[in-house]
């Protein structure tokens, strides 16, 4: 990855390790002290259930509130067009909002690693910061005097620069770096049938890779059927091969995520997009794929054609 100017900053904050370690590990705890429920909260908050990553879509709404309640502010101080209170129901919607995003953003935090995770740890900690500076100019407005209304203005706007802040380092994860996005979204999958071996280089319940003209396919026997789905893990490029196999589900041995190996789709996140599938062939002896539906339980999906 060629390195910009804020991947050099970040490297150069050695400091920021310590507290990626503290908060993985808090988050860590969080979900395992819930145990197998609380398994299944993470996969939600991941966005696994919805087939989409869940923090990015939220986070849409607390920016927008913000900045729609400095400019209520601006309006309210100038003009007599909104009332000043406008300005402070915006700031409430978006702190109720962010809390949400906060939530999903340190939970994709904890599968994060190396730059990446100094990246995203540096990004939290803004957005963190810019919810408590938040926070306090909204118990200003309520709690305290009008005489203090000039002060919660003052940082609200200044909450709303941190986060613009904040946002630019969450882009850059996204875009530059690649977090959460689908790794598998640009690469071309056969679309004709393609040989990747034997019938006895699968054996029943055993995860092999296999080449298809230059892609990885993972391809499992169980009950005689061969499956096949995506050998890259969708979430961060991690070897299905090298995982475990339990029933029909292949967990990722990098970050845990569970796939069903008859459909590709996700059980268990941080993965949150289904893995592409494969028809596969067997016949002869030979066992070829190309992209398409799944093998039927029982039988091949597809047959090769009667020689004429």
């Amino acid at each position: 990855m060629m390195q910009t100017w804020v991947d050099r900053l970040i490297e150069h904050q050695p400091w920021l390790e310590p507290i990626a370690d503290l908060v993985q590990s808090l988050v860590g705890r969080a979900f395992d002290v819930l145990g197998r429920p609380g398994q299944s909260l993470k996969s939600l908050l991941h966005g696994t259930r919805t087939g989409h990553p869940l923090h990015p879509a939220l986070t849409d709404v607390p920016i927008g509130a913000w900045i729609g309640g400095v400019v209520a502010d601006a309006v309210a101080h100038f003009t007599t067009r909104l009332p000043s209170t406008a300005g402070d129901v915006m700031l409430a919607v978006g702190l109720v909002c962010g809390l949400a995003a906060i939530i999903t953003g340190y939970t994709d935090f904890h599968e994060t690693n190396g730059h990446e995770r100094r990246v995203a740890v540096a990004h939290g900690l803004l957005m963190t910061v810019a919810m408590l500076v938040a926070a306090v100019s909204l118990g200003l407005r309520w709690w305290a005097g009008m005489e203090w209304h000039p002060l919660a203005v003052g940082l609200a706007a200044a909450a709303l620069g941190i986060l613009l802040r904040g946002a630019y380092l969450g882009g850059h994860l996204v875009f530059a770096i690649g977090t959460t996005v689908n790794h598998l979204a640009f690469i071309s999958w056969p679309t004709d049938f393609v040989t990747v071996g034997d019938a006895a280089d699968f054996p029943e319940g055993k995860l092999r890779r296999a080449d298809a003209d230059g892609v990885g396919v993972l391809v499992v026997r169980r009950s005689g059927t061969l499956y096949g789905i995506a050998e890259v893990c969708g979430h961060a490029g991690g070897p299905l091969a090298q995982g475990t196999l339990d029933g029909m589900v292949v967990t990722c041995p990098w970050h845990g995520s569970r796939f069903c190996v008859d459909s590709g789709r996700p059980q268990r996140g941080p993965a949150t997009f289904p893995q592409p599938t494969f028809t596969v062939r067997e016949q002869d002896g030979t066992v070829s794929v190309k992209v398409g539906p799944p093998t039927k339980a029982g039988g091949l999906a597809e047959l090769a054609p009667e020689p004429q």
